[in-house]
């Protein structure tokens, strides 16, 4: 974030020099260029006063003579034409003075000034443009102009001064701005500390850690103002959600005795119960404080689901390892083989210490609710890895997949089998939450049925720092 902010602010800063810089050096063109036009216009005056007393008297020799001393001194050729466009004299011979007059330029200066006008001054003179100064003086005014001087300058001293300033100008602008290039580091990382506190925070938060809190200091008020919303948002949700699962918790637990104590009341009068309706309505009794004794332990058991926040790396045939031998047992209670099958070292990005509660719930799910005679747990590896829990039970029609993943749904084949429906739709959230996925599809397939099976998609992972696995 620092990089694109200075790749914001560095460019931003050179601009605004740079729109300093470049009308200030346009004014230094044009000061130097009128400052050149101004002294020519003052030499040609000169030489049209010379020249008028000249051509009254006819004696043109000593303006020749002083023509030349001046190309000589400063480099700068001078003639006088006539009205007729004709060379008069100049400060060198009349071929290369009538080379001077045969410019663009020129001719258009000789005109104004045989008008008796005194021409605008010249466009700026930049130090690539190469072109002549020319400044021509009327000999005379109005219609008593008898002649005019031209004087050509060459710009290229001009342009290597104008260049030589701006060389100057740019070399100063360097300290403000190697000052402000400087400055836009610390004031980036002084924006942005909150901001990448608040980055981490939220990283955090959405990992499950509702603890986690944002120091205020450093970075503008808005930002501090906002770190502290920040903060007090994710008080309010911690306190909302603890407030939720307490209330569910302490609710299961204090209603367990009651309907203990219930349930043992209802079995109490079935010996004295005479008729067959009686012990009818007594046996729906028993069964229903039976079903709410299960949606109770279900409600505890979804409270510690719900309670996991985060995400972790584990090993999977370390968590396999810890549960094969109870998955065994209850499954040879209903009659069910319990198979695993996962390599070691494969590691995924699974809710924090949650792993091993969500393949529990797939697990029983399949002892309770396949009617087959095999359960097996798979991981195949890859990006990412899939735990799969599958059985070669009767399945679950494609069309009710969906539905499985609600909560409290019951298929209509288990409404009145031990569960609650609670247990499938949380591991699916579980799952989301912690970046993988949970799809439902066929299982094992044998004695003419598909099966079912339920299979997580999580992201694989590195070895936790300080494990053996760890390379």
């Amino acid at each position: 974030m620092l990089r694109r902010l200075l790749l914001i602010l560095v460019p931003t800063v050179f601009v605004l020099v740079a729109a300093v810089l470049v009308p200030l050096g346009t004014v230094i063109a044009g000061q130097r260029t009128q400052e050149m036009y101004v002294d020519r216009l003052g030499d040609a005056g000169r030489f049209a006063a010379l020249a008028r007393t000249a051509l009254d008297t006819g004696r043109v020799d000593p303006l020749t003579v002083e023509m030349e001393r001046y190309e000589e001194l400063y480099g700068i050729p001078t003639v006088v034409v006539a009205p007729d466009g004709a060379v008069v004299t100049g400060s060198g011979d009349r071929a290369r003075m009538r080379g001077l007059l045969d410019t663009g330029a020129a001719r258009a200066t000789v005109t104004e000034a045989m008008a008796g006008e005194r021409p605008a001054p010249p466009p700026t003179v930049w130090p690539w443009s190469g072109e002549p100064l020319v400044v021509a003086e009327p000999i005379g005014r109005d219609s008593e102009v008898t002649g005019a001087v031209v004087v050509v300058s060459s710009t290229d001293r001009l342009g290597t001064e104008i260049l030589g300033s701006w060389a100057l100008l740019a070399l100063f602008s360097v300290l403000p701005l190697t000052l402000l290039v400087s400055a836009a580091v610390p004031l980036s990382r002084w924006v942005l500390l909150p901001i990448n506190r608040l980055d981490a925070a939220t990283t955090a938060v959405s990992s499950g850690d509702l603890e986690v809190r944002v120091d205020a200091e450093g970075g503008p008020p808005e930002l501090r103002r906002l770190t502290d919303s920040f903060n007090t948002m994710v008080e309010v949700v911690r306190r909302a959600l603890d407030r939720q699962r307490a209330f569910v918790s302490e609710a299961s637990h204090q209603l367990r005795n009651p309907l203990a104590s219930l349930r043992l009341a209802v079995e109490n009068l079935a010996p004295y119960l005479r008729s067959e309706e009686a012990r009818e309505a007594h046996a729906i009794a028993v069964d229903e404080t039976m079903v709410m004794h299960r949606m109770l332990n279900s409600l505890l058991a979804a409270t510690r689901l719900e309670s996991l926040t985060g995400s972790e790396p584990v090993e999977v045939a370390e968590v396999l390892r810890s549960r094969e031998e109870r998955w065994r047992a209850l499954g040879e209670g209903r009659g069910l083989s319990v198979e695993t099958d996962v390599p070691a070292g494969l590691w995924v990005l699974a809710p924090a210490g949650g792993l091993g509660s969500i393949l529990d719930e797939l697990v029983s799910n399949a002892l309770r609710l396949s009617g087959g005679t095999r359960v097996l747990v798979r991981a195949d590896p890859g990006d990412p890895v899939r735990l799969r829990v599958l059985d070669d039970g009767e399945g679950l029609p494609e069309s009710e997949h969906a539905a499985a993943l609600g909560r409290f749904w019951r298929s209509p084949r288990h409404q009145n089998t031990e569960g609650t429906g609670l247990g499938l739709a949380i591991v699916a959230d579980l799952m989301r939450e912690a970046g993988g996925g949970l799809t439902l599809g066929t299982g094992l397939p044998g004695g003419g049925r598909s099966g079912f099976g339920v299979t997580l998609a999580l992201p694989a992972a590195d070895p936790a720092p300080g494990r053996p696995d760890d390379a």
